[in-house]
């Protein structure tokens, strides 16, 4: 994991946040899904776990997968790696900027 892992969560954070203010929800669950994928590797390095991928994605569904993650976590990861319809649109009303970051403080207590 980068030395700079704290900072590059918060830029992530901020870029999402950015881009819901702008009106480009597409681009926020993008940069949500990325600092979640943040999260996680540096939850994995932590652990001593190799990483089974460096994509955010591929991170998230992993962690879902895990016997040990519990069911809140679960539901976290896969929120964040709904797929949208072919509106542009999440199936569900999730916020995943919120679901993110629950995530993160979950899996990280000391990031903020």
């Amino acid at each position: 994991m980068t030395p700079n892992w704290k900072a590059d969560l918060q830029a992530e954070f901020e870029r999402a946040e950015d881009a819901r203010a702008r009106g480009n929800e597409g681009q926020a669950r993008v940069c949500a899904r990325r600092a979640a994928g943040i999260a996680i590797r540096e939850y994995l390095a932590r652990r001593g776990t190799p990483l089974p991928s460096i994509s955010a994605y591929d991170l998230l569904r992993y962690l879902g997968e895990q016997p040990d993650t519990p069911p809140d976590l679960r539901q976290a990861a896969a929120s964040l790696t709904l797929r949208v319809t072919e509106a542009f649109k999440l199936p569900t009303d999730a916020d995943l900027i919120a679901e993110a970051r629950r995530l993160c403080a979950a899996l990280l207590p000391d990031w903020e």
